[in-house]
């Protein structure tokens, strides 16, 4: 468990953050330089979201902001039909590399950017025998952190979603990030992007329960929920303790877990569900029907496999998570308070493509990170969350046990100020 002098000791690490080619840092006003280290380049794909929030900029507060940080190099590891990497190459003037080492290093010698870009989300990759796909982010980031080592410098790192498919190589990335002494970002633009209503969880609240229903595929967008339910449950009195136990339920199992009713009959607490739901902007209807609340029939009947996440942290709060694919499009969140009649609830927006802005909010809390070498959030939330992820997916691929996870004892304190969007 991390002790909070161990994560402000590593909060404030970095002395040679943002430090140039020559181990000097650049000068005042000249931009930064960045490394992109993808799977694939393609329209729609994680580069496409994030990458290019460097190249052209992105809306924020009402403006549109030009980071001042140049890309100035790129590794991309698949070339899929519809490729963009070769053409943001040629018409913003970077060069594609072939190893992960000479991206960082420019071609040359030695460390040679600022700040690394990981984004290891999409392509062909092999699953494993829980079905998460072996995504290369653990393979990248080792790949980055070898040349900090053997350059004898650090500079910022940003990893896209959770750390990795394998909890102990997840856990070795942070680390590695404490024992180089550089600022470690990651996860996803659900605690990033705006909320409606616009609500935080009360700083030391006595949270009891919470539930996030949410939609999309196992191993994918269920991480984007956790991290919804971790930004708010983080914030409970006594900050973060971590998780002693999860189960993964699907189909028939979690209609059972439904009709029991609460939490200690194996279900979650019916108000918070109904409070998510009524918060959803994209809830089922019936043919001809509108702003109708669903029968349990219509609900069995739309959605066809139903996933849920039971999960118990070490000092007793209790979160539920649930796909409903077909009864939902969205991600909403409630919780129980202790001593309140009523449940608070939100929607994590997230607005529409063409922009999908929240992508665009997730790459504002890295550009502060490269440029302050400060980390706006701990890296311990997505170390959490991904172990959660892992532990969840594979009571689910085992029949649904209940799992003990006490390698998630992970303790750490709340930020200070909420990093979602309000304006």
């Amino acid at each position: 468990m991390f002790t909070r002098r161990e994560f402000l000791s590593v909060a404030g690490a970095g002395v040679t953050v943002g430090a140039g080619a020559s181990g000097a840092p650049p000068e005042a006003g000249a931009l930064r330089r960045m490394a992109v280290i993808t799977t694939e380049w393609r329209y729609h794909s994680h580069a496409w979201h994030m990458a290019e929030r460097f190249l052209v900029g992105y809306p924020i507060g009402g403006r549109w902001h030009r980071p001042p940080l140049r890309v100035v190099a790129a590794y991309v590891d698949q070339h899929p039909a519809g490729d963009l990497s070769r053409q943001r190459s040629e018409e913003f003037g970077f060069p594609i590399f072939p190893t992960v080492a000479e991206a960082v290093r420019c071609g040359g010698k030695e460390l040679a950017v600022d700040a690394v870009l990981i984004i290891g989300e999409h392509g062909r990759y092999p699953r494993n025998e829980y079905g998460q796909v072996k995504y290369p982010r653990y393979e990248f980031f080792k790949q980055v952190t070898d040349v900090f080592r053997k350059d004898g410098r650090a500079v910022p790192v940003f990893n896209d979603k959770h750390l990795s498919w394998k909890w102990e190589w997840a856990r070795e990335m942070v680390d590695l990030s404490r024992e180089l002494k550089f600022p470690f970002l990651a996860g996803s633009s659900l605690p990033v992007t705006w909320r409606m209503p616009s609500i935080e969880m009360p700083s030391g609240a006595e949270v009891e329960e919470t539930v996030c229903v949410a939609h999309g595929g196992v191993d994918s967008y269920d991480f984007h929920a956790l991290e919804a339910i971790q930004c708010m449950a983080e914030r409970r009195r006594g900050g973060e303790t971590g998780v002693a136990a999860v189960q993964g339920l699907r189909g028939e199992a979690v209609w059972k877990a439904m009709d029991a009713g609460r939490w200690d009959a194996g279900g979650w607490d019916p108000r918070l569900f109904e409070a998510c739901l009524s918060r959803s902007q994209t809830l089922a209807q019936p043919p001809s029907y509108s702003d109708r609340y669903p029968t349990r029939a219509q609900m069995r009947d739309w959605v066809k496999d139903p996933v849920a996440y039971r999960i118990e942290y070490r000092d007793g709060t209790r979160a539920t998570m649930l796909l409903l694919n077909k009864l939902v499009e969205d991600f909403t969140f409630a919780a129980r308070l202790k001593g309140q009649p009523d449940p608070i609830s939100t929607l994590f927006y997230l607005p529409p493509n063409p922009n999908v802005v929240y992508s665009a909010m997730l790459m504002s809390q890295a550009e502060e990170m490269f440029l302050t070498g400060r980390t706006p959030y701990p890296i311990e939330r997505t170390l959490l969350t991904t172990g959660m992820l892992e532990a969840c997916v594979r009571s689910l691929a085992t029949g649904g046990p209940r799992i003990e996870t006490p390698h998630l004892a992970i303790g750490y304190p709340s930020p200070r100020t909420s990093t979602f969007a309000r304006t």
